[in-house]
């Protein structure tokens, strides 16, 4: 397992590497950068990508040579004061490599629009995502390993078929539907308004008692974890009743039987660690997944300062250091946790051997 742990180690370089040049390409040599937007600015134009759409009077004065569009009638020195503010006086090749230099070292430098470094920022938002991702995920578990095995012995049944239907809808809903659904219905929309709509906490958070805390915690995240858990519960569902099936029609299930022992022994005494092995060992990976892909869309809906809001706001602004702050950042945690799955399989069953199987 050491040696197998060694390699997946080493990889992360490269593929950390691959990752932020492909990045770098996408982002630094697309329109609409930090230097248009504040020339749009100062020119007093609110649409940085109104010339990129073929908006305003693209038409007047001829051909512009201006590197910048929005820039005619600004000092050029102007420019090349904004150019050497953002690092843009460099070639892209030297800006790229002295970025993979300083996150070596985690330092991400500053955000351009913000005025607070990026670690700093990113330790700010990151507790709101953890905390949807995390009760998105335990809630997902304690619904859909019950149910899972539930459909699963009663495989065929009416029960089997009306919550497979269930099911079959709730996954096909979109996230992020499903969140504007629940906004409509219960915060404050046509219908009912029972659930804050914005935040984590209300503004006299501090001042309630322990118990009252909690409750706000709860009353406020009760929509946003809901909305994020649908896809995930779904998923999780079906992939614990098929796992549970096909260990329940092996031989050795068939042989504990023929010995006598009653259904709930074989059950949890043979089938649940085999069965539970890629559900438990997923664990990881089906955190990130609600982690990274929910946050996105979940958090702008509900208002929620996290991560996700924080790389949508950074996209829209092309505020470089965060967008590649953050990225590295999921990057890293990404491939950490696809190891710490591989670790989970070998801990649930220790039979399982990585090394023979990548020798």
């Amino acid at each position: 397992m050491g040696a197998y742990l060694l390699r997946r180690l080493l990889l992360i370089v490269p593929t950390l590497i691959g990752i932020m040049l492909v990045n770098f390409t996408l982002t630094q040599f697309v329109p609409g950068g930090p230097i248009e937007q504040i020339v749009a600015r100062v020119q007093g134009e609110g649409d940085v990508f109104r010339n990129i759409a073929g908006g305003g009077d693209a038409g007047q004065g001829g051909a512009t040579t201006e590197r910048y569009a929005g820039a005619q009638g600004l000092p050029p020195e102007f420019i090349a004061e904004l150019e050497k503010e953002f690092g843009f006086d460099k070639p892209a090749p030297v800006r790229f490599l002295t970025m993979l230099g300083n996150y070596l070292r985690f330092d991400f430098g500053q955000s351009w629009f913000r005025s607070i470094s990026v670690v700093d920022l990113v330790l700010e938002k990151m507790p709101v995502s953890i905390t949807l991702g995390l009760w998105s995920t335990l809630l997902a578990y304690l619904i859909s390993i019950p149910l899972g095995i539930r459909k699963a012995v009663r495989d065929g049944t009416p029960f089997d078929t009306w919550t497979s239907s269930a099911i079959i809808v709730g996954y096909a809903i979109p996230g992020f539907l499903f969140a504007v659904l629940l906004m409509v219905l219960f915060a404050g929309g046509s219908y009912w308004k029972i659930f804050p709509l914005r935040g984590l906490t209300s503004d006299n958070f501090a001042d309630l008692s322990l118990i009252g805390k909690i409750k706000d915690y709860l009353w406020h995240i009760t929509l946003p974890v809901t909305a994020a858990t649908i896809s995930s519960f779904a998923t999780l569902t079906l992939l614990t009743k098929n796992s549970f099936l096909d260990e329940i029609n092996k031989q050795y299930v068939m042989t504990a039987r023929a010995k006598g022992l009653t259904e709930g022994r074989v059950l949890y005494g043979h089938v649940f660690r085999n069965a539970m092995l890629i559900v438990i060992a997923g664990f990881p990976a089906l955190f990130l997944g609600v982690f990274f892909g929910s946050s996105i869309l979940i958090e702008t809906i509900f208002s929620l300062d996290g991560l996700g809001r924080l790389g949508f706001e950074a996209a829209v602004q092309r505020d470089y250091p965060v967008i590649f702050g953050t990225l590295y950042v999921f990057g890293l945690l990404s491939l950490v946790v696809g190891i710490l799955s591989d670790m989970m399989y070998v801990f649930v069953d220790p039979r399982i051997d990585f090394e023979s199987r990548a020798g």
